[in-house]
C-alpha cells in the first residue's frame, strides 16, 4: 500500500529554520491536519538535512521541463544528475541543460508535479488533505521565518 506525503520545504534549498520556530510551528501543522489516532496513519516528521537533499513526489512526477526553453528534459538524463549531485551532497544545483545548453537550476526547473531540493522538510504522512491553501503556507513561512512550498509525494 502506498502512502501519500505532504511536505513543507523553505524556498531556499540551503535554508533550514531555528529549532525554537520549528517547535512553534508544528502545533500549527497538527491542528491543520489533526493526528486522529496511531491508527488512522497520519504522522508529522520533522527532517534535518546535513546537505542539500531531493524532496520529490514520488510517483506524481509526470514530466520536467526547461524554464529556459520550455523543452522537455529527458527523466534519465536528469536521473543522472541527481545521482551525480547525491554524491557530492548537492553542493551546487546548477546545471546546463541538454535541450538547449542554457544554464539553470535543478531547483528551477518546471516539475509536474512540484519537488524541490531542502536542508529542512516538515513531513506530513497520509494527510486527509491534497495541499495547504495560501493562507496556511503563509502562516506556516511566517511561523519558521521564511517563504516555503509544499510538495505532495506518492511512496
Amino acid at each position: 500500500m502506498s502512502d501519500d506525503v505532504l511536505s513543507i520545504i523553505p524556498v531556499d534549498p540551503r535554508w533550514q529554520p531555528e529549532r525554537d520556530a520549528v517547535r512553534r510551528v508544528v502545533p500549527l501543522v497538527e491542528k491543520l491536519v489533526p493526528v486522529a489516532d496511531e491508527g488512522a496513519g497520519v504522522r508529522i516528521d520533522v527532517r534535518w538535512h546535513g546537505t542539500v537533499t531531493v524532496v520529490d513526489c514520488g510517483g506524481n512526477l509526470e514530466t520536467i521541463g526547461c524554464p529556459l526553453c520550455r523543452a522537455a528534459i529527458d527523466t534519465e538524463w536528469w536521473g543522472d544528475i541527481l545521482t551525480d549531485r547525491y554524491y557530492d551532497g548537492f553542493t551546487t544545483l546548477t546545471v546546463e541543460v541538454p535541450c538547449c545548453g542554457g544554464t539553470t537550476s535543478l531547483d528551477a526547473l518546471d516539475y509536474d508535479w512540484p519537488l524541490g531540493f531542502a536542508r529542512f522538510e516538515l513531513a506530513v504522512r497520509n494527510p486527509e488533505r491534497a495541499s495547504f491553501n495560501e493562507d496556511e503556507l503563509t502562516a506556516l513561512a511566517d511561523g519558521l521565518g521564511h517563504p516555503v512550498k509544499q510538495i505532495r509525494a506518492r511512496v
